[in-house]
């Protein structure tokens, strides 16, 4: 089995003239953590949005557990089955809160297993608002929503975009813990995008620097905090303005 799960070669996304990603060659490991960190404007959101191939690249190639993977409505359902998005301002639908876990499981044509959702809610601290209208909660609760709507789907990758920037610091602790077990329980792989340095190095196994659009560094992650290679990279631990 190739020990990649991601392979991206000369991979570019642009929009109109403008190109927002450009990255030569990044592996990402299977069953690994990986933390992308960069400034506003980067490219991190980008490089998500090409990793969960709703949207194709421009040029260049991404390969998946092998194979290359067109993206956009060229991507084949059963790589997109795999592969799991939650954002930092997550869209949650009209009903309740266990409701809005079941549905990806509905729309996979899965029966809703209510002991796995109830099990689930329990996990991220919300079994006692599972009947309540969703809309109705708070951000840090609706946050837990739609991680605990993303694990249900037991993925085979989870990709997370700020997913606590506007989080308490317990909501981060307890997002953070589940996180992590699941990648060590069920060897998922984690990428996941953050201005936050600090939760890039508690989290990452690796970490990625993206700069302008360009992937600067690549590293485990006590190499990429004590010895980074690129004087850009140290620049950014040390939080110095590079952009």
């Amino acid at each position: 089995m190739n020990d990649f799960l991601y392979t991206l070669h000369r991979a570019t996304r642009r929009y109109g003239q403008r190109t927002v990603l450009a990255v030569d060659d990044l592996a990402i490991r299977r069953g690994e953590i990986l933390a992308v960190v960069g400034p506003s404007g980067a490219g991190k959101s980008t490089l998500l949005r090409l990793l969960n191939f709703l949207e194709p690249t421009t040029s260049g190639e991404i390969c998946f557990d092998g194979k290359p993977v067109a993206g956009g409505d060229a991507a084949p359902l059963a790589v997109l089955r795999r592969i799991t998005t939650v954002f930092q301002r997550p869209v949650l639908l009209k009903r309740s809160v266990a409701a809005n876990v079941a549905f990806g499981l509905a729309l996979r044509g899965e029966r809703a297993n209510s002991a796995a959702v109830r099990s689930i809610l329990e996990e991220v601290g919300l079994s006692h608002l599972a009947g309540e209208a969703a809309r109705s909660l708070s951000g840090g609760e609706a946050q837990r929503v739609a991680l605990a709507r993303a694990l249900v789907l037991r993925p085979d990758v989870l990709l997370l975009d700020e997913p606590t920037a506007n989080l308490d610091p317990a909501n981060v602790a307890l997002m953070e813990r589940i996180v992590a077990r699941l990648n060590r329980e069920q060897g998922t792989t984690v990428i996941f995008v953050t201005h936050n340095t600090f939760q890039a190095r508690r989290m990452g196994q690796r970490v990625a620097l993206l700069l302008d659009g360009q992937l600067v560094e690549v590293a485990d992650t006590e190499t990429f905090f004590e010895n980074p290679q690129d004087p850009r990279t140290a620049a950014f631990v040390r939080g110095e303005m590079i952009y």
